[in-house]
C-alpha cells in the first residue's frame, strides 16, 4: 500500500500558528457550548423483519485512536450483530463507510496493518503557508476512494452517514447521499490541521466540532438501538512532538466534555481504554484494536441485552 510523501514538522512560520490553535480551539469549545440540531431532510432506516430492531453503531472521532473502533467491530460481528445504520464522525466515518462497504472486521484489521501517518496526513509548506490549513486532506479522499467498492453512499450495502460541521454557521451537517470519499474528508476535516472541504455548497470541517459522538443524529435516522464508541479518553501523560499533536489533543480534551451528553442518549456506550495512545501514534494501532475488542466483550452482555429488549419504532 501507498505511504507517500514525508510528514513535514515545520510546517508553517511561527506567525501562523497562533490563528490556527485559534481556529481550532474556537470552534471545539463552540461545539461544548450547545447541542447541535439535526437536520430535518434525514433519509429514515426502512423498516425490515417484523419485531426485528434497528441497530445502530456510532463511531466517534479521535484520530489514531479510532483503530479501537476495528476490535469493537470484530466483537459485535462473532457475536451476530449486524448494524442496520452506521453513522461515523472523523476516523469514525472512514472506520464506518469501509465497514458499511462490506469489508468484514478482521479484514479491515489486516488493512490497517500497513497504514501509517502518511497515508492520510499530506503535510507539505504549501497550504501551511498559503491555505486553510497544515494539510489538504487529498491523500486522506484518494485512499478512500481506492478502497471502497459503492462510490456512492447510497450504493452501500449497510446504511451511512458521515456527520461534518459547516463552517459558516456551525450547524451539524449528515452527509448521508452522495460520494462516499469526499465525505469521508470532510468529516475528518480537523480545524487547523486539514483545509476545509467545499461539499454541496457548503464549506465543512470535522464534525467533532459539533458531534464528536453523533448519537442523536443515528436516532433521528429512526434507529431503535444505538451503539456507541467513543475513544476520546484523556488519561495518560502529554508527550506532543509537534504542533499538530498539541492542537489535536486540546480538541480531543475539549469535544470529550461533549461525548457525556450524547452518550447518556445512547443504549450502550462502548469506551475503548485508549487514553495512553497518541492521537498521531499509528505504529499503536494493535494496542488501540485490542483496547476496543476488550471494552467490546465487557459491554456485550448490555448489549445483547439491549438488542432483545428493544422495542421497534413505526417507521416513518
Amino acid at each position: 500500500m501507498r505511504a507517500g510523501g514525508k510528514y513535514h514538522r515545520r510546517m508553517a512560520p511561527a506567525a501562523r500558528l497562533p490563528l490556527a490553535v485559534s481556529l481550532s480551539l474556537s470552534l471545539a469549545l463552540a461545539a461544548c457550548r450547545s447541542a447541535p440540531a439535526i437536520p430535518p431532510d434525514f433519509r429514515g432506516l426502512q423498516p425490515h423483519g417484523a419485531g426485528a430492531p434497528r441497530v445502530a453503531v456510532v463511531l466517534g472521532g479521535g484520530a489514531a485512536r479510532g483503530f479501537a473502533h476495528l476490535g469493537v467491530l470484530r466483537v459485535l460481528e462473532d457475536a451476530g450483530v449486524a448494524p442496520d445504520l452506521i453513522v461515523g464522525t472523523s476516523v469514525g466515518s472512514l472506520v464506518g463507510a469501509l465497514y458499511a462497504d462490506g469489508y468484514p472486521a478482521r479484514d479491515l484489521e489486516r488493512l490497517s496493518r500497513d497504514l501509517d501517518r502518511d497515508t492520510f496526513f499530506d503535510f507539505s509548506l504549501a497550504p501551511a503557508l498559503f491555505g486553510t490549513g497544515l494539510a489538504r486532506g487529498a491523500r486522506l479522499e484518494q485512499w478512500t476512494r481506492d478502497h471502497l467498492r459503492a462510490k456512492r453512499i447510497e450504493q452501500l450495502p449497510v446504511r451511512f452517514a458521515a456527520v461534518a460541521t459547516d463552517l459558516d454557521d456551525g450547524s451539524l451537517v449528515v452527509l448521508d447521499r452522495g460520494e462516499v470519499a469526499p465525505a469521508v474528508r470532510a468529516s475528518s476535516a480537523i480545524p487547523g490541521v486539514f483545509e476545509p472541504v467545499q461539499l454541496g455548497g457548503r464549506l465543512l470541517v470535522d464534525g467533532g466540532v459539533v458531534a464528536n459522538l453523533p448519537v442523536k443524529v443515528a436516532r433521528g435516522l429512526g434507529a431503535d438501538v444505538v451503539i456507541a464508541v467513543d475513544v476520546t479518553e484523556v488519561t495518560g501523560k502529554a508527550k506532543p512532538s509537534s504542533f499538530v499533536e498539541v492542537v489535536m489533543r486540546a480538541v480531543t480534551i475539549l469535544t470529550h466534555e461533549g461525548v457525556a451528553e450524547a452518550a447518556r442518549a445512547a443504549d450502550v456506550l462502548v469506551a475503548p481504554a485508549v487514553g495512553d495512545v497518541d492521537l498521531l501514534d499509528f505504529e499503536a494501532k494493535d494496542r488501540a484494536i485490542a483496547a476496543g475488542a476488550a471494552a467490546a466483550r465487557e459491554k456485550l452482555p448490555e448489549i445483547l441485552k439491549a438488542v432483545a429488549g428493544a422495542r421497534v419504532r413505526p417507521a416513518g
